[in-house]
């Protein structure tokens, strides 16, 4: 094999030129997916303490907002609704006037090739805050299924192009995609949380969300973040149950199951970058500890290396400024 000196890599390394053009993974603004927060109300555009740039919305003041991601080529977002009133059969999550079809159906009017995601989970709208019917202070998988079922159809009928179960019961892709299925729906595609950890890194979007639970945890439904076999155990539960798209959340202390699942999946891959791992770059960033724009695409490049085809991102909107200032 030829050494050095006749091998010499940082030949390949000199100039800004030459490393674009070797360069093995790109980020590019079709890569990413914007969450937005949208709260019941009116005259509502509030700024979420621990999460600096990002903000809850009423419907009523999202029309700029959705002009701003689509003028930036963003291709899509996930929607999360925060309604004013919960009960024990998150009955909001499923009306046909709750917040998020109000706000699909506005996001689609004011955008119409923004692909909407919806985000199909209870846990916003049960008073308890779990994902789940809860008895005897457990979340009940049976129970919950139907209900998934019925506020992923009442997304699309409003419009959304796209549902994304985040809850973590077993069966909900099948029974999600056989209720679509029934209502017609056959052309929706379904991006599985397949493997959502019980993370740590949650904290800012529950107070955003103002979803944490009452009582307990969610550890009897999420993933424990030791296991990867059992990952991709979830991941190919979900494929046959009829997923279209797989998802590992969180990104960044879970690069090694996102590399896993890319080796073991022919499967179009998301990769959530979770609000804590936001905050973490926006709160050393405002100390001057780091570049945060350094930061930021090092994170996305690192996500994208690991395999993910897809990053859902806080930092979406920036990450396309920077992309489109190169």
């Amino acid at each position: 094999m030829v050494a050095f000196p006749q091998i010499r890599l940082r030949r390949l390394r000199r100039t800004e030129a030459i490393r674009a053009l070797v360069c093995e993974n790109h980020i590019d603004i079709n890569d990413l997916v914007y969450p937005l927060f949208i709260i019941e109300g009116e005259g509502i555009e509030e700024e979420i303490a621990s999460m600096p740039g990002i903000f809850k919305f009423s419907v009523d003041r999202l029309t700029s907002e959705i002009e701003e991601v689509a003028r930036l080529n963003i291709p899509a977002v996930l929607i999360f609704g925060i309604p004013q009133e919960k009960d024990e059969t998150a009955s909001e999550a499923y009306n046909p006037e709750g917040v998020v079809q109000q706000a699909v159906r506005l996001i689609k009017d004011t955008a119409p090739e923004l692909i909407v995601i919806t985000d199909v989970c209870l846990c916003e709208y049960m008073s308890h805050g779990h994902c789940g019917v809860v008895v005897n202070r457990q979340a009940d998988n049976d129970r919950t299924l139907p209900l998934l079922a019925r506020t992923a159809v009442s997304h699309v009928e409003a419009g959304a192009d796209m549902v994304a179960p985040s809850d973590m019961m077993d069966g909900r892709v099948q029974v999600i995609r056989r209720a679509l299925d029934e209502k017609g729906c056959q052309q929706i595609p379904i991006l599985s949380y397949a493997t959502k950890y019980a993370s740590a890194f949650y904290g800012p979007f529950r107070e955003a969300a103002e979803s944490a639970p009452q009582f307990g945890d969610r550890r009897s439904y999420q993933m424990d973040p030791p296991n990867v076999r059992e990952a991709l155990r979830e991941v190919e539960q979900d494929i046959a149950e009829g997923a279209d798209i797989v998802m590992v959340k969180p990104a960044l202390a879970y690069l090694d199951v996102i590399r896993q699942v890319r080796n073991t999946f022919n499967y179009p891959l998301a990769a959530y970058n979770v609000s804590g791992e936001y905050t973490m770059i926006k709160a050393a960033a405002q100390k001057g500890w780091l570049d945060e724009k350094q930061a930021v695409m090092e994170i996305m490049t690192a996500i994208k290396r690991a395999g993910a085809d897809i990053i859902i991102t806080y930092h979406a909107k920036q990450v396309a400024k920077w992309i489109a200032s190169n």
